[in-house]
C-alpha cells in the first residue's frame, strides 16, 4: 500500500517546482515527481526504460493497439525505448495524480546478474511494457529514494545503495521478465534493445530492415517477429516516430521553417513530411509552428 503522505509529499514538491503537468526532477540524478491535478489528453513521446510507481490516480499508456493500465500502487517497468501515447484518466483537485519515475541503469542492471542468477520467468511476456501491483519492499525503497533526494548529503551517501536496491526488486519482480531477459547478452530482448540503440543514432538516414536484421543476428522473418513484440511497432515504423517526435521539437522551437524541418530530420519530400505530421499529431506542421510561435509571444 502507498502510503498517502507520500503521494501528498510528492504531489505538493512538483507544485512547488511550478512542475504540474510536466513533471521534474529530485536531487537524484535519473528520479522524477510527476503531479496533476485533472485528466489530460493523450500525448506521443518515447518512453526511456524507466520505472513508474503511481502514488494516487492512474494512467494509461497505447502502443500498437496495446493499453497499459497503471494506477495507484501499481508499478510500470519499460525495457526498451518505445513510442508511446499516453494519457492520465484519473485525477482531481481533490485527489491529483502523483507519481514517481525512476530512468532504468541497464549498466547496473547486468551488474546485478550474479545476484539474480537463473531466475525462472514468470509470466512469459515478450512486451517491453508491463505492469503489476508494487509489493510493500519496492514501495518502500521508492520512498527513500525520494525522501533522501531532499539532502545533498543523504544522496551521495545512500542513493547509491538505495539505487541498486530499486534495480534488484525490479529484476526480481513478477512483471521484470524483460529486464531479466537483457541480462543474457544474446537473447532476442537484449539483441532488440542493440538494434533500437542503432536506429536512434541514425533516424535520419534510411536503414535497410535486411541489415539490421543480419547485424542482430537473426532472420529476416525472426527480426520482424521479435522487434514488434518487444516495441509494438517495426523497425521503420519506429524511424518514423523519431522523425516525426524530433520535428515537432524543432517546429515548436520556432527556429526552422517546415521544410527545413522536414530535411534536417531525414525527409527527402516536405508534402509526404506534411502528410504523416497531420496524420500522427492531428494537426498540420505549419499549424503547430504558428501556434507555437503564438504561445512564446
Amino acid at each position: 500500500m502507498v502510503p498517502t503522505d507520500l503521494a501528498q509529499d510528492v504531489f505538493h514538491y512538483v507544485k512547488a517546482k511550478g512542475a504540474l503537468g510536466i513533471g521534474c526532477e529530485t536531487g537524484v540524478d535519473g528520479l522524477y515527481a510527476i503531479g496533476n491535478l485533472g485528466t489530460t489528453e493523450c500525448s506521443s513521446g518515447f518512453y526511456e526504460p524507466i520505472m513508474c510507481l503511481v502514488l494516487q490516480g492512474a494512467k494509461e499508456a497505447y502502443s500498437g493497439g496495446r493499453v497499459i493500465r497503471y494506477g495507484a500502487g501499481e508499478t510500470l517497468i519499460v525495457s526498451h525505448a518505445v513510442p508511446v501515447d499516453a494519457a492520465v484518466i484519473q485525477a482531481s483537485p481533490q485527489e491529483p495524480y502523483a507519481a514517481l519515475a525512476l530512468r532504468l541503469d541497464l549498466a547496473m542492471i547486468r551488474n546485478l546478474a550474479d545476484e539474480i542468477g537463473a531466475k525462472p520467468e514468470l509470466g512469459g511476456s515478450r512486451h517491453s511494457m508491463n505492469v503489476a501491483a508494487s509489493d510493500q519492499a519496492l514501495i518502500d525503497a521508492v520512498a527513500r529514494l525520494f525522501r533522501l533526494s531532499q539532502d545533498p548529503l543523504e544522496v551521495r551517501a545512500l542513493a547509491p545503495l538505495v539505487l541498486r536496491e530499486i534495480h534488484f526488486r525490479l529484476l526480481c519482480a513478477d512483471h521484470g521478465g524483460m529486464l531479466r531477459q537483457l541480462l543474457r547478452l544474446e537473447s532476442p530482448a537484449s539483441r532488440i534493445s542493440k538494434t533500437i540503440a542503432k536506429i536512434r543514432s541514425s533516424y535520419k538516414s534510411s536503414i535497410s530492415v535486411s541489415d539490421l536484421a543480419a547485424a542482430s543476428g537473426m532472420s529476416l522473418s525472426a527480426f520482424h517477429e521479435h522487434f514488434k513484440s518487444v516495441t509494438s511497432t517495426t523497425p521503420l515504423q519506429y524511424q518514423k516516430e523519431l522523425r516525426l517526435l524530433e520535428a515537432r521539437q524543432l517546429l515548436s522551437s520556432g527556429k526552422l521553417s517546415v521544410a527545413a524541418a522536414a530535411y534536417d530530420v531525414g525527409y527527402e519530400s516536405p508534402t509526404q513530411f506534411s502528410r504523416e505530421y497531420s496524420r500522427k499529431f492531428g494537426v498540420s506542421p505549419s499549424d503547430h509552428k504558428s501556434n507555437a510561435a503564438v504561445l512564446a509571444e
